[in-house]
Order: structure tokens, then C-alpha cells, then sequence
């Protein structure tokens, strides 16, 4: 297949797109700077150049494939609304272009808080009055099924790890360094899922490969439940600080996702897709050493 995929040269995207070359696909992936259009095209993917705020290159971009995989979001925490209406114009304009084809379309959604305190499934559809917003323009990606159009969720667990990883745990690590402890929230039972990015990256493939007619969600989950309190121990032993109970506020942004419990299963991903995991853990990641240079 021909596969345009937006993100392209990110934390997860450049990974998809080696995955999907070494598997004989064909991938333009979309940049929007010189350096990004050259990490693509180093990687061996055709570039095209553009952003979210370039609806007609999007559009180009699905026209010209047989398969999309969206990850491109703009991480702005400050004006996050704007962040998803970006997102949902770029889902809106490649499942209008896809429309009547019967071609695959795969985006990044989350299990973060998606059904809080127990363990979510595949088969769970959150209250869009309590789900996080990116839940919504998920449901927007699903209904072009009836457009004929073979859309999949994959909702990411909250950590996408691996050497390289920008995200949450970095964020949870530069705080514990300034504060002298690692903390977790309440007594640290809470539970959190993450996935090695090659893991991801494979489960993308996986999903625009094996695409039906049948709105899909997947869980791009290896760890279905290490608690905070685990995560923040591995955080003490990589920086030699000892680990404490804290306060959300005390972990400044990230704490109230982080106090988050929120366990997901990946059982119907595997069976449906046959995806296995194999990447390290995200603590034997933290072990490795790599996250504390």
C-alpha cells in the first residue's frame, strides 16, 4: 500500500514509517519544516510538505493513498482547544477525500481516563460529557464507516516509551530531579498503562493492513497496569532520590494525569489483530538507564 501518514518524523511516526517500509509499503509522510522533511526522507519515505493548518495538503495527501495514518497533533497545553480543532479538521478533511473508497484511516486516540477506576476494553465507549475531548473527534473518525470509509482508533496508552521519549515520564523525572524526591499520589495504587514505541508503531501497521468495513478501536497497550507508585520508585532509583507521597499540585501540570487510575486491556487487540508486544517494559525501560542522562 501506499501510506500517507501525518507526524511523520515524531516520537511515534518515526517509527511507523520504518516499520511500514520494512514491510513493503510505500509511505509519503507529511513535514512541516526542512528538518522534518529531511529526517523523512532520510528514513526513506517520500515528503510532502505541509502542516494541520494546510487542509488542501492533507487532502492531497489522502487522495494520493490507499491508506492514511493521522498522528500529527500540536502538543500546545496552553490553548489546548485550539489543539483539538485542529485535529478535527484534519480528521474532517482526510475522511471527506476518503469517503466512498473503502480505504483505511488510522489516528492516535488514548485510554487516559477513559473509563476511570476500572479496567477499560476495546469494546468501552466513554461518556463524551466526562471523556477527554480527544475522545470526541475519535467518535467523529468512527462514524465515517457509514462513508465507507475503514476507520481505526488506536488509543495509545498515556506512555509511549523508549530511548528518545519526550513525554510524560521525562516530565515526571525533570520534576522529581527538581524536587529532590519522586513522588506518586495518594498511596501510588493507581494504575497506568505505556507501550514500547516499536510495539506502537507495529500495532499502526497491523491496523491499516488488516482494516474491515467495521469501525475499529485497538489498545495500543503492553503494560496494562504499573501503578504510580512503581513508576515512581524506578524514577528514585535512576535519580538517587527517595520516593515520597505528593500531592497532584506538587507534580505541577502533569500531576492530576498521573494520579489518574486508569487500567486498560489489550486482550482484544491481540486476539483481533494478532499484535504481541515485545518491547522492554516501561520499568525495565526506566532500568536501562537512558531517561536519566
Amino acid at each position: 500500500m501506499r501510506v500517507f501518514v501525518t507526524g511523520a518524523s515524531g516520537w511515534i511516526g518515526s517509527a511507523v514509517v520504518p516499520e511500514l517500509l520494512k514491510h513493503g509499503h510505500e509511505v509519503t509522510g507529511l513535514a512541516r519544516s526542512d528538518a522534518s522533511a529531511e529526517r523523512v526522507a532520510a528514513a526513506g519515505a517520500d515528503v510532502l510538505r505541509g502542516d494541520l493548518d494546510t487542509l488542501d495538503v492533507l487532502r492531497e495527501g489522502a487522495k494520493n493513498s490507499d491508506a492514511v495514518i493521522h498522528l500529527a497533533f500540536v502538543h500546545d497545553f496552553g490553548n489546548f482547544a485550539d489543539s483539538l480543532r485542529k485535529d478535527r479538521a484534519a480528521i474532517d478533511a482526510i475522511g471527506d477525500t476518503l469517503a466512498g473508497t473503502g480505504r483505511p484511516f488510522a489516528i492516535a486516540s488514548g485510554t487516559l481516563g477513559l473509563i476511570p477506576g476500572r479496567v477499560a476494553t476495546e469494546r468501552d465507549i466513554p461518556d463524551p460529557a466526562t471523556a477527554h475531548p480527544r475522545q470526541q473527534n475519535a467518535a467523529a473518525l468512527l462514524a465515517l464507516a457509514s462513508r465507507d470509509v475503514k476507520p481505526i482508533a488506536v488509543r495509545l496508552a498515556p506512555t509511549v516509551h523508549g530511548d528518545g521519549d519526550g513525554g510524560f515520564v521525562p516530565e515526571l523525572i525533570r520534576v522529581a530531579r527538581e524536587r529532590g524526591v519522586a513522588g506518586y499520589i495518594g498511596d501510588g495504587s493507581n494504575r497506568w498503562t505505556a507501550v514500547h514505541r516499536d510495539d506502537a508503531a507495529t500495532l499502526f501497521r497491523l491496523a491499516v493492513e488488516q482494516a474491515t468495513a467495521e469501525p475499529a478501536i485497538v489498545h495500543a497497550v503492553a503494560d496494562e497496569a504499573v501503578t504510580g507508585r512503581e513508576i515512581a520508585e524506578a524514577i528514585g532509583r535512576g535519580l538517587g532520590v527517595p520516593t515520597a507521597e505528593a500531592k497532584p499540585e506538587d507534580l505541577g501540570w502533569i500531576g492530576p494525569m498521573f494520579a489518574a487510575d486508569s487500567p486498560a486491556s489489550n486482550a482484544l487487540t491481540r486476539e483481533r489483530l494478532g499484535w504481541t508486544p515485545t518491547g522492554p517494559s516501561l520499568l525495565d525501560d526506566l532500568a536501562a538507564g537512558h531517561y536519566f542522562k
